[in-house]
């Protein structure tokens, strides 16, 4: 996993034996132990790492009024029984949020508007909610709906 690992050298005088992963990948999911060994005395613990990845059907940026298809999965082990989208924070109608079973949201004719933060939040049968941020990017046209614009001479247009 080199060089995505490493240790906070400066953080183990005090104790502290946090590993950091950055980037985290999909394959990066699982159990992981550490050991720590002070006065021949050795403590360990148990963490397992799960993964959440939101992918794109298209790269990003999306190029405007291109189907998108955005999916939402996660390495938890129960089953999925619900995936919710929340554009930039909001649920409702005008941001194209909505919560179904599989975890993918298809936009059939992006807009500038729906350009920025997705929140893909998965909800599972142990009543388990796993959510991701994904900022999405579209590349288009927002300007003046009347193709005419008008500017002063010597001005900046």
């Amino acid at each position: 996993m080199k060089p995505r690992v490493s240790l906070q050298d400066s953080a183990l005088r005090n104790g502290n034996f946090s590993l950091r992963i950055d980037p985290v990948r999909s394959e990066d999911a699982g159990l992981y132990e550490a050991q720590v060994t002070y006065n021949r005395e050795v403590h360990s613990c148990h963490v397992e790492l799960g993964v959440i990845t939101v992918t794109l059907s298209s790269p990003n940026p999306v190029v405007e009024n291109e189907v998108v298809l955005m999916s939402c999965n996660s390495s938890h082990q129960a089953t999925l029984v619900e995936t919710c989208w929340f554009h930039n924070g909001h649920l409702g109608p005008t941001s194209r949020t909505f919560c179904s079973l599989p975890g993918a949201l298809s936009i059939l004719r992006p807009a500038m508007s729906d350009a920025g933060s997705w929140n893909c939040q998965l909800r599972y049968s142990d009543n388990e909610i796993i959510s991701a941020t994904y900022n999405l990017q579209i590349l288009g046209f927002d300007g003046p709906t009347n193709p005419v614009v008008y500017a002063a001479a010597g001005s900046a247009a």
